[in-house]
């Protein structure tokens, strides 16, 4: 009889060991999904950062070659030409 009652005690304590590391391992979980949406709304910052960055170089891009540069003129008359037209579309459909 010792010898089951040695086997059960064997037994309780790997399985209060197994319930333990359960345990620490959720709460590693929980610390690590948390760390995923930090990290997720850093890279959605740094995305919408990115954009707004990329516009205004564009609008800089397109200023200097209004003010004479010559390196980007003919992506400067490529988009007033892309302007013109989407006006006279808007005047079109008002025509309408």
């Amino acid at each position: 009889m010792s010898e089951i009652a040695a086997i059960i005690d064997t037994l309780e304590s790997r399985v209060a060991k197994l319930i333990a590391k359960i345990d620490s391992l959720e709460g590693q979980i929980v610390t690590l999904k948390q760390q995923i949406g930090t990290s997720e709304t850093a890279a959605r910052k740094q995305v919408e950062e990115l954009a707004s960055m990329k516009e205004a170089y564009e609008t800089l891009k397109t200023a200097n070659a209004l003010l004479g540069s010559d390196e980007n003129k003919r992506e400067t008359k490529l988009k007033i030409n892309s302007l013109i037209r989407d006006i006279d579309h808007c005047i079109a459909q008002l025509a309408d």
